[in-house]
């Protein structure tokens, strides 16, 4: 999986990248044992991260409409423990929000001590969606990749961990997905005309993603471009990945805060 982690300062090219990978598996049949000790382990690494509570872990989804933000979360996530997991999706700002800067509805949904965080897409809208619409100038949103590089520097060094993950999809794919949706009378309500007006813009957006991964990967808070053209495979990368960095935080369950050897249960 290494090689899908965008190595900081790193100039990207999409084109580098295959969506359609697979690595070292041919089938979801193959992968299927190794995406279940996977899930496994995110169970038991999650109820040991709810118990030590002095860190964090905050999961960001961005990709193509169709790309599988919600496929992941139902497919990577559904075994975890809802006490200690969030999702925020992300829409288009409301009066409130609007009424704020742009990173304060991303705030205050950061993940508490112990909790799992996951956003369905992000703070990163405001470098992408907003310069393909030109919603806001130029100057603005290229200033906000220094911001947010600085957001995410203070939840890292307040103990919260971040992963983000870029689901890269084909247009051929995405257009098969969408026609999917039209063809399903059970899947209609997930599709919007807005999919079909956003795909025109997928030069645009190509472009937009390319800078964010290129500008905004660090080495506390890195981005993984996912081939998603395959969905077990996705599925498999995630999940993988979250292990992997979870693992790799030694987590411990504390220490009991008085003497249970002298304790008698009538």
């Amino acid at each position: 999986m290494k090689g899908l982690r965008v190595k900081p300062g790193t100039k990207v090219s999409l084109d580098d990248y295959d969506p359609a990978d697979t690595g070292r598996y041919r089938s979801a049949e193959e992968a299927a044992d190794k995406l279940r000790e996977h899930l496994d382990e995110l169970d038991r690494l999650q109820n040991l991260l709810y118990a030590e509570g002095r860190r964090a872990l905050l999961i960001v989804l961005q990709g193509m409409d169709a790309s599988g933000k919600d496929g992941t979360i139902r497919h990577v996530m559904s075994g975890l423990n809802p006490q200690g997991v969030t999702v925020t999706p992300f829409k288009v700002p409301n009066d409130e929000e609007r009424a704020h800067d742009y990173l304060w509805r991303v705030h205050k949904v950061t993940p508490r001590y112990g909790q799992i965080a996951i956003f369905n897409r992000s703070h990163y809208e405001d470098v992408l969606a907003v310069r393909v619409h030109d919603l806001v100038p130029r100057k603005v949103w290229k200033n906000r990749y220094k911001q947010i590089n600085f957001f995410e520097r203070i939840l890292t060094e307040n103990e919260v961990v971040i992963l983000k993950f870029f689901l890269h999809i084909s247009r051929d794919e995405q257009k098969r997905r969408l026609e999917e949706r039209l063809r399903d009378p059970k899947r209609h309500w997930k599709f919007s005309q807005k999919d079909v007006e956003e795909r025109r813009h997928w030069a645009a957006y190509r472009k937009a993603y390319e800078d964010a991964l290129s500008e905004c990967s660090s080495k506390r808070a890195p981005w993984y471009v996912v081939p998603a053209d395959h969905k077990w495979y996705r599925n498999l990368v995630v999940a993988e990945t979250i292990v992997e960095v979870l693992r790799g935080l030694d987590l411990k369950y504390p220490e009991p805060a008085e003497d249970l050897s002298q304790i008698v249960i009538d």
